[in-house]
């Protein structure tokens, strides 16, 4: 064997090739430094599929056998951290396949019969993300669990709600809080959603035609617990839509945390005053010993364009490729894992600072008293009376008008000066004009009455539980 073949000798293709690989294109081409960590998705499957090898009679029984003692070894010692990754093996796939047949010989050949890594590849990373999102899902829970505690303790804390960032109908904090709570349910039902066309089984497909072996590909799907198999070996090996739409439903997620974490920064500013953040989660100044900043909050907003930037890498990625698998769809990984890392640590650690929120219900009451924000229920007050809404909007304008060039609130205006408006004002009026009565008149369904955050807090539990 010349010095050529037996450099080139470490690659399962290797035979056809009469040079080996630069280091170069090894480094380029390699995917064993971040594909490791489908170790055990890997070993899963190629498990489930000698089982159905055997059971099929495609492998004996001694096989078989010796296959699945060679793999709960390599499990072993890769948990143990005593496997060595070898960057000429390319990937995780060739990794461990070259570490089975050191152990159980020719054996360890056998069990690639009737699959190819294309689909190999697919089923791994399947495997891998359905595992994820079942984790993130319950990260999901945990913080939703979080915001409906804080939601049920300050039902009644009165907070000014925004409408372009501007005092616009007082709101209490507990139902602006219960508004995430409904953004990351919607996102806990698409990734459950996505998790059904995630959780099929591509293994068989072999490399883009099938096999000409008798498989029985719904046996491994049910070893695996999935819930049916890809039915075109082409688009089997070929599809990344599973990770696209994964990568969505996260980036949705993330902007749901950003669209959090700016409020929760501009609620600490002084200009707003309005929450204590837990040391744990700020730092300080290097030159201004004064500054508490939001760190945390402030990077989710951050890593927030992270993930985003992965979904569009990813559907780049895809977009112009013929079928079937190409090599480019060695980087759907990287973006792909970093998008769940990213996830699950903002997840945690939102959990935990929310936890720890400490809510300042004098300064929003009083950020809540500088905007007028009961004129809405001036103007409700008075088409209660017979007044037109359009009439009563503009009789409330001039109200406005009035007690602002006073330096008032509209509730600090006199009743003679509310009648001068309009003859329809009454004494009742004030009461009406007061923040607590402009929340508990809002007691309809879905809207900010403390019953009906109280209510709808209650939903939530039951539906967490």
């Amino acid at each position: 064997m010349s010095d050529n073949q037996l450099a080139n000798k470490s690659q399962a293709w290797s035979a056809l090739f009469s040079e080996p690989m630069s280091d170069l294109v090894k480094r380029y081409t390699a995917s064993v430094g971040f594909d490791q960590r489908l170790w055990r998705a890997d070993i899963t499957g190629s498990l489930a599929h000698a089982e159905m090898l055997a059971a099929q009679g495609i492998l004996s029984t001694e096989d078989h056998a010796a296959i699945q003692r060679g793999l709960n070894e390599i499990a072993a010692e890769i948990e143990a951290g005593q496997f060595e990754w070898k960057l000429d093996l390319e990937d995780v796939h060739l990794n461990i396949e070259a570490r089975l047949t050191e152990r159980v010989g020719i054996a360890g050949k056998r069990l690639h019969t009737g699959r190819s890594r294309n689909d190999q590849v697919a089923t791994d990373v399947r495997l891998w993300l359905r595992g994820e999102i079942d984790e993130i899902s319950s990260l999901l829970r945990a913080l939703q669990s979080v915001l409906v505690e804080k939601a049920a303790e300050h039902a009644d804390v009165i907070l000014p709600g925004f409408t372009h960032l501007q005092v616009a109908q007082p709101v209490s904090f507990g139902h602006h809080l219960l508004a995430y709570v409904e953004m990351f349910a919607r996102d806990a039902e698409r990734l459950a959603d996505a998790r059904k066309r995630v959780n099929r089984l591509p293994l068989g497909a072999a490399a883009l035609a099938g096999t000409s072996y008798p498989l029985d590909r719904e046996r491994v799907a049910r070893t695996l617990g999935m819930d049916g198999v890809c039915q075109n070996s082409l688009d089997a090996v070929s599809d990344r839509d599973f990770a696209i739409e994964f990568s969505s439903a996260a980036a949705l997620v993330m902007i749901h945390i950003s669209r959090l974490s700016e409020e929760l920064i501009l609620w600490m500013s002084q200009n707003f005053g309005f929450i204590a953040l837990p040391d744990a989660f700020c730092t300080g100044s290097s030159i201004m010993p004064q500054k508490k900043n939001p760190d945390v909050p402030e990077l989710a907003r951050g890593k927030t364009g992270r993930v985003v930037g992965h979904l569009v890498g990813l559907v780049t990625l895809m977009k112009g490729q013929p079928l079937a698998y190409n090599k480019d769809n060695q980087e759907d990984k990287e973006p792909l894992f970093d998008t769940v890392d990213t996830l699950k640590d903002t997840l945690r650690i939102f959990a935990d600072m929310l936890a720890g929120l400490t809510v300042k219900p004098e300064a929003m009451r009083a950020a809540a008293l500088k905007g007028h924000a009961t004129a809405t229920d001036l103007a409700d007050y008075l088409v209660k009376k017979g007044l037109p809404f359009r009439d009563a909007h503009e009789v409330v304008a001039h109200a406005v008008k009035t007690a602002s060039q006073q330096g008032v609130d509209l509730a600090a205006l006199t009743l003679a000066q509310l009648q001068a408006f309009d003859a329809r004002v009454e004494a009742d009026v004030f009461e009406v004009l007061s923040l607590e009565g402009s929340l508990n008149a809002r007691n309809v369904l879905g809207a900010t009455a403390p019953a009906q955050v109280r209510a709808q807090v209650e939903r939530h539990r039951a539906r967490l539980a």
